[in-house]
């Protein structure tokens, strides 16, 4: 369980959740059952989480108990609530619904479901052969216990030789192997914030990142970034005035908005976070999918001088999600610590799978190359569909990634995402990649489905978009405003 909300808590976080004077299509008891419905699909609403008495919320609404009474028992009824006498009501979902990526509940029998919540590709045709691989090269490390903390010599020294390939001399180590690239932040958060401590991050940005950084219970300040990117002042200024414990940055085709920091900013940026006192976390899950012949920039490591740049990267978008590769770059002294702090988390990361991704790092430039082209396709096939049905949408042309940052008609991003889940579509709204709520006119819209699929999906998107305006506005509260 994560505990409990109160009913002034609950309160704010439903809204306005009555029926509309005037067209009232159903009792306030099913329109409050069906806003906490909404409240857990869009991940707002924790699991487990224990809802207030039911006379604390009638109180907290002021409405009759009677009405809350029928709420709860709705929600027993669909599933979305268990209650045991005496001890009160917590949140849940049907029993036959699974945690998807995008950390809504899901069903189990999905599978006509066209997922545009995750941004990663299926595997390549090559993974089986380097599987077959790789388990001819294990018996030699079968003799030994199979713990390498830091990783298998053969993987540090094959990321270690990708790194100097874009210009950043980096030794084998530098170099430490984790169970992917969210763990590989995990250790970093571990090692360098303390809870509580400061941390700059970009808005929008992703949101397993800020789900890590809120375990660490940290102060996030923000810096937004704007229809072309970066404010190069703004981050600047933000550095100097905030002067926070660690930075959080995505250079490489920003995730969600597809964004490329020039190399300009990016020195910059080392310098600033050197006279501050800054540690620069950068992610560079992207870095290996440029698209149209995009030149890259020097890695942000490029010029750091004094350890302040720490790296990490991963193969779950050029290669396969499911393989669990990730890795850090940082000075060697900070690599072993890392593996000090490791030892407590998981211990080191499956050697057959580090194994694989070696021969899939020794065949990166055709793996790679086909990857590009075939992103290229599908983005191009999404923008043409978003083009010809929803016109009225703004979107800037990714240079690599995996993402399209949607500007929306309208701040309705979590009620399409909902209306969407009802024909078939995974979305993720804007709201999830930020802190406040914020973000309603945006949505995240990756290209890594076939064609075929992304065209479907905005087929469905345009019409459950056409159906929202013909059910009426969801009205939004005037802003007080106080002298």
């Amino acid at each position: 369980m994560t505990g409990q909300v109160r009913g002034v808590q609950l309160a704010r976080l439903l809204g306005q959740w009555h029926a509309l004077p005037g067209r009232r299509r159903s009792p306030d008891y099913a329109a409050l059952a069906g806003t906490v419905r909404g409240l857990l699909a869009d991940g707002r609403l924790p699991l487990g989480v224990r809802l207030p008495a039911e006379r604390e919320l009638a109180e907290a609404l002021r409405i009759s108990r009677t009405t809350v009474t029928a709420a709860y028992r709705q929600l027993r009824e669909t599933g979305h609530l268990a209650s045991r006498r005496g001890a009160g009501s917590w949140t849940m979902l049907p029993g036959n619904h699974r945690v998807a990526s995008t950390g809504l509940w899901t069903p189990l029998d999905d599978r006509e479901m066209l997922d545009l919540g995750v941004a990663a590709l299926a595997a390549p045709p090559q993974l089986l052969t380097a599987a077959r691989a790789a388990t001819e090269d294990l018996p030699r490390y079968l003799g030994g216990a199979g713990y390498h903390p830091t990783g298998i010599i053969e993987l540090r020294e094959a990321v270690a030789d990708a790194y100097a390939a874009r210009g950043l001399p980096t030794s084998a180590d530098q170099i430490m192997v984790t169970s992917g690239t969210q763990h590989a932040l995990d250790l970093v958060l571990r090692l360098a914030l303390a809870p509580g401590g400061s941390v700059l991050v970009e808005s929008p940005t992703y949101p397993n990142a800020l789900a890590a950084l809120a375990g660490r219970r940290a102060r996030i300040t923000t810096h937004g970034l704007a229809a072309d990117g970066w404010e190069p002042d703004l981050l600047l200024g933000s550095l100097r005035q905030t002067r926070p414990k660690l930075a959080y940055l995505i250079p490489e085709f920003q995730n969600p908005t597809g964004h490329l920091m020039p190399a300009s900013l990016r020195e910059r940026v080392v310098a600033a976070a050197h006279a501050v006192g800054t540690d620069l976390v950068i992610d560079e899950s992207f870095v290996d999918l440029p698209l149209d012949g995009t030149e890259l920039p020097p890695p942000v490591g490029v010029y750091d001088r004094h350890s302040r740049v720490i790296s990490i990267g991963g193969m779950s978008k050029p290669y396969w999600g499911g393989l669990r590769i990730g890795w850090v770059r940082a000075s060697a002294p900070q690599v072993q610590r890392l593996a000090a702090v490791r030892v407590g988390v998981d211990m080191a990361s499956p050697v057959l799978d580090q194994l694989v991704a070696v021969h899939l790092l020794a065949d990166a430039d055709a793996i790679v190359a086909e990857r590009r082209v075939q992103l290229a396709v599908q983005r191009d096939a999404l923008l043409g569909a978003l083009a010809q049905r929803l016109p009225d949408w703004r979107v800037t042309v990714p240079r690599g990634g995996v993402t399209l940052w949607a500007e929306l008609d309208g701040p309705v991003s979590s009620a399409l995402a909902r209306a969407a889940e009802e024909v078939g579509v995974r979305l993720a709204p804007g709201p999830r990649f930020g802190l406040d709520g914020t973000m309603e006119r945006f949505l995240r819209l990756p290209f890594t489905l076939p064609a075929a699929d992304l065209v479907e999906a905005v087929e469905r998107i345009a019409a459950v978009r056409y159906d929202l305006d013909r059910t009426g506005r969801q009205r939004w509260r005037e802003p007080a405003v106080i002298a």
